[in-house]
């Protein structure tokens, strides 16, 4: 299943909050998550194990390989015997004439067993028809695996920058209620005016909501993400023991798309679906012969006999020519199914590429000084406006700056990591270089 590229803004927005400031040193590469001692702490490795064996959706796709190996029984059973039997001449309407001398001579009894001889090796590509679809039901069931995969990464990468919001903006909160301790200090001293202090107090209620915004985002985060992995197979004050981290890919294009033509089990279906088609079309030419009716009978009647009948129908009219089409046809339309997921396979691995590049190059600019620049701007306008040597309202921008600046960066690492995980369901394989 393909994923447009520019669905990540949409991925992120429930957890891209407007963070707070006040952190004294730049973010390094990797930024700490909120901790939460009272639960147990799972990783990404872990989180998509237990979704795996536990997400409720798989599992009853699962079922049905079951069920598909069940038809393969019977496609393979053989038709059963029929057993006849019959009494004629009985007189039923006349028991007076009811005498062992009477059953003997005149009564007729008749005992036999037929059998449906089926041509053409039915049986045979009836089983190796049902062998078929449930290769193909394999294959789907294991995309499936790595769709949820996909939907697992990505929501643990939305709580991973929920976490890492929630921890930047109550760093920021207690570092700007220092400013504002400052800030009523030189108030009460008469440095300043009671306007720049009602200011900078106003300024705090923006901190105040920047954290409920983010826990908030964490905690429906952590829900959803419980829902993926399955609700039981976790506590509810679980965790998640990753954060916000870059890791370079490499890796060309033509290597990630041997890979996927590889890997993908999507298209592996597609190629397995071309082979069923190729079966259903042997079987239907198979049901096309006529089968024939043998039955052996023993008759009674004064003498005893034995009787052999043979029975077949004969092909005037019904050839199965219909269904024989019809099968042939399919074989096309599999052939091109198979042509677009390949296609599409190829063109996912692209885009998935294409738009790592892309993050990556974002995340290396903040890295490359921005960030310090940044922490760098605040810092010397908080220590101006201390000392009074800044006005409020510089210090007031070079705060809203830094915390851009840090909410940017924090949301590039996670549209990086979410990436890298579209470019490992591109490819189907979690093992990237």
């Amino acid at each position: 299943m393909s994923r447009k590229l520019l669905c990540i803004p949409f991925l992120l927005g429930s957890v891209l909050l407007t963070a707070g400031s006040g952190a004294q040193t730049a973010p390094p590469p990797s930024l700490p998550a909120q901790a939460n001692p009272a639960g147990p702490a799972i990783s990404l490795d872990q989180a998509i194990q237990l979704a795996l064996q536990h997400n409720h959706s798989l599992l009853a796709a699962r079922t049905t390989i079951q069920q598909n190996e069940a038809e393969e029984i019977t496609a393979n059973l053989r038709p059963n015997p029929v057993l006849l039997g019959d009494a004629q001449f009985l007189p039923i309407f006349q028991p007076k004439q009811f005498s062992s001398d009477y059953i003997d001579n005149t009564a007729q009894f008749d005992l036999g067993v037929s059998y449906l001889f089926e041509r053409g090796k039915k049986r045979q590509h009836r089983l190796q028809a049902a062998k078929d679809a449930t290769a193909v039901t394999r294959s789907q069931v294991a995309d499936a695996e790595r769709t949820l995969a996909f939907n697992v990464a990505s929501q643990f990468v939305a709580v991973e920058l929920a976490e890492s919001t929630l921890a930047l903006a109550q760093d920021d909160l207690k570092s700007f209620q220092n400013t504002l301790d400052i800030a009523q200090a030189r108030y009460k001293a008469g440095d300043t005016g009671e306007n720049d202090l009602l200011k900078i107090q106003l300024q705090s209620l923006q901190f105040q909501t920047d954290v409920s915004a983010a826990n908030l985002a964490r905690v429906q985060g952590l829900s959803d993400l419980r829902q993926l992995i399955g609700y039981e197979s976790v506590s509810a004050n679980y965790d998640i023991a990753e954060t916000l981290t870059w890791q370079p890919v490499n890796g060309n294009l033509d290597d990630f798309e041997a890979a996927a033509l590889r890997n993908r089990p999507d298209l592996l279906a597609a190629r397995e679906g071309v082979t069923a088609a190729n079966s259903q079309y042997q079987l239907q030419k198979a049901i096309g012969k006529r089968d024939v009716t043998g039955q052996i009978s023993y008759t009674h009647i004064q003498y005893s006999e034995i009787s052999l009948f043979g029975q077949m129908q004969l092909p005037i009219f019904d050839r199965n020519q219909g269904e024989i089409a019809r099968s042939g046809y399919a074989i096309g339309q599999a052939r091109q199914q198979e042509e677009f997921a390949n296609g599409q396979v190829l063109t996912d691995v692209k885009d998935a590429l294409e738009n790592l590049h892309s993050n990556d190059q974002i995340v290396g600019l903040y890295r490359s000084g921005y960030l310090n620049e940044a922490q760098q701007s605040r810092d010397i306008s908080e220590y101006a406006y201390r000392r009074g040597a800044a006005s409020l309202l510089d210090f007031l921008d070079a705060e809203r700056s830094y915390r851009a600046t840090q909410l940017a960066y924090r949301q590039a690492l996670a549209s990086y990591q979410l990436a890298v995980e579209q470019l490992r369901e591109a490819v189907g394989t979690r093992s990237l270089p």
